[in-house]
C-alpha cells in the first residue's frame, strides 16, 4: 500500500497536465499512488492520462462522465488505497518535497502523542503564479514556524479569510473524506467541506513550507473575475450553512458568521448585473431582505471594516442607484466593471 494517494481531477487539461502530473511523479520522498480522474474530457486528456499510466505503474486512471471537480475528487477518494490523501488541480503543480514534509509532520505529530492519527489535517503553504511562473500576490502568508490551529480557530480564520480553505494544500485522512465527501453540484465546495468536517477533527497542523503553486491562467473559467458567476450565489448559500449549523457547535462564532454572511452578500450585490436587480430575481430579493433584516447588527459588527459598513448601508437603502454610481466610478478610475 502506498503511503499517500495524490488525486488529480482532470477536465480538458491536455495543455498543462504533463507539468502537473510530472511534479507529482518527481516527489523525492514517500511511496505514492497517483489517481487521475478524467471527468468526461472532450480533448486529448484521457489519452494522455492513459499514456502516462503505461509509463508509470504508480498512476491509476479513472474515466467517468462529466460531473464536476467535487464528484471527480470523490471518485478518486473511493478508488484510492492509501490512508492519507492529497489533491492537486490539473493546472497547478507542486514542489518536489511537498509530500515529504507533509508526511513527516503528520507522523511526528502522531508519534509524539501531540495529535491522534486520523483526527487532524496537515497544511503546506502555497503561492500564486501566472502561466509563465511569475510570482503574483500571495493569498496568505506562510508561517515562520509550525503551528497547530484547533478546529475552532481554523473555522474562525475561514470566516475572516485568514485560513486557507483549499484542500489542495492539505494532507487528509482518507477515512474522513469517506465520511465527509466533497459537496457536489456547487462551487466553493472546499470551504463548505471544512465547515462539515472540522467539527469532527482536532484541527489543522500548519507547516512553514511552500509546497503548492496555484497557476492563474488567462481565460480560465474557474478563475475569471470579469463574468458573473454562480459562485457568488453558492458562497451565500455556504454562509447560510454557517449561520444555521456551524454556529450551533461554536456559538461564539455568531458575530464572525454574520460578518461572513454580510460580506458575501456585499460581494454578490457588487457583481449581480444591474438589470437583474429587481423583484423578478428571487435570489436578489432574498439577499436584499437579509441585508435589511440584519442592518442594525451590521452597524455593530466588530469584524466589518468601516468601508464594508458604508457599502452595505448604501446597498441596503438604495441598491440600484449605488451600483450605477459604483459602475460609473470604476469606469472613471479606468477599472473594468462589466455589470
Amino acid at each position: 500500500m502506498a503511503e499517500v494517494s495524490v488525486i488529480v481531477p482532470v477536465y480538458n487539461a491536455e495543455e498543462f497536465l504533463a507539468r502537473s502530473v510530472g511534479s507529482i511523479q518527481q516527489q523525492i520522498w514517500g511511496d505514492l499512488e497517483i489517481v487521475l480522474v478524467d471527468d468526461g474530457s472532450s480533448d486529448g486528456s484521457l489519452a494522455l492520462c492513459q499514456r502516462m499510466a503505461e509509463e508509470d505503474f504508480r498512476i491509476k486512471v479513472i474515466h467517468r462522465e462529466n460531473g464536476g471537480a467535487a464528484a471527480a475528487r470523490n471518485a478518486g477518494v473511493r478508488a484510492a488505497t492509501s490512508d492519507l490523501i492529497c489533491f492537486v488541480d490539473a493546472d497547478d503543480y507542486i514542489e518536489p518535497d511537498m509530500t515529504k514534509w507533509l508526511l513527516i509532520a503528520y507522523r511526528n505529530a502522531v508519534a509524539s502523542g501531540a495529535h491522534h492519527e486520523g483526527d487532524f489535517l496537515v497544511q503546506t503553504g502555497r503561492d500564486e503564479v501566472d502561466e509563465s511562473g511569475k510570482h503574483l500576490e500571495d493569498a496568505l502568508p506562510i508561517p515562520e514556524k509550525e503551528r497547530f490551529d484547533d478546529s475552532h480557530s481554523f473555522l474562525l480564520g475561514l470566516l475572516l479569510y485568514t485560513s486557507d480553505s483549499s484542500y489542495c494544500t492539505k494532507l487528509v485522512p482518507r477515512a474522513q473524506l469517506l465520511e465527509h465527501p466533497f459537496p457536489e453540484g456547487m462551487t466553493g465546495e472546499d470551504f463548505l467541506l471544512h465547515m462539515q468536517m472540522l467539527p469532527d477533527l482536532e484541527g489543522v497542523l500548519i507547516i512553514p513550507h511552500l509546497g503548492y503553486h496555484v497557476v492563474h491562467r488567462d481565460g480560465s473559467v474557474t478563475r475569471q473575475s470579469r463574468t458573473f458567476s454562480r459562485s457568488y450565489i453558492d458562497i451565500v448559500r455556504h454562509a447560510d450553512y454557517v449561520e444555521q449549523n456551524t454556529v450551533k457547535t461554536y456559538p461564539d462564532l455568531r458575530e464572525a458568521a454574520l460578518r461572513f454572511g454580510l460580506y458575501e452578500r456585499l460581494d454578490y450585490m457588487l457583481h449581480v448585473p444591474i438589470e437583474d436587480m429587481n423583484e423578478k430575481n428571487a435570489f436578489y430579493e432574498e439577499v436584499l431582505a437579509y441585508l435589511r433584516r440584519n442592518y442594525g447588527a451590521m452597524k455593530q459588527n466588530p469584524y466589518l471594516t468601516r468601508k464594508n459598513k458604508q457599502y452595505l448601508t448604501l446597498l441596503t437603502k438604495a441598491p440600484v442607484l449605488t451600483r450605477k454610481v459604483h459602475r460609473m466610478t470604476m469606469k472613471l478610475r479606468g477599472k473594468y466593471d462589466k455589470f
